[in-house]
């Protein structure tokens, strides 16, 4: 229902704003625009900016790919790293708070581990992307080919 709430005062409060008019298709593309912006902005994003910034760092990407292998300890990531513990530990606490690992208490050990919901939330991201690079190689492919056609009926 909030979604719902929040797309109808959206709608209303940009109608005009983006130009359209009844008849008018430019108004029409711009606020498609609009509306695909505030779905990007609002509603599926939530901290996929934390995410992607979590792994601008080349050691936090290591971290990513070491436990993809499996559960490990703070030590046992450190490892291959020329790094204090203190260290590896700031770069575990900005991979938790960006939701791409989860810690869980064994004793007095805290193995880390893969978050599959954060990964997820990335991976869907990406495959947004995918689709419109797909479509966007569809329409250049069908391009050319009319391009090809036009060219063989001229000859």
């Amino acid at each position: 229902m909030r979604i719902v709430m929040a797309w109808w005062w959206f709608v209303g409060s940009f109608w005009w704003s983006c130009g359209v008019v009844p008849g008018g298709g430019e108004g029409i593309v711009n606020l498609l625009f609009t509306i695909s912006y505030f779905l990007y902005k609002f509603l599926s994003m939530d901290g996929l900016d934390t995410k992607f910034s979590a792994l601008a760092d080349p050691t936090r990407r290591a971290i990513l790919a070491r436990l993809s292998l499996g559960e490990a300890t703070v030590n046992e990531l450190a490892r291959p790293f020329e790094m204090s513990q203190p260290a590896i530990s700031q770069h575990l606490k900005v991979l938790e708070d960006a939701g791409l690992i989860l810690r869980r208490v064994e004793g007095t050990k805290r193995p880390r581990r893969l978050a599959k919901e954060g990964i997820e939330a990335m991976d869907q991201w990406l495959g947004m992307l995918r689709t419109a690079l797909e479509k966007n190689f569809d329409r250049l492919d069908g391009v050319l080919a009319g391009i090809d056609t036009q060219k063989s009926n001229d000859t």
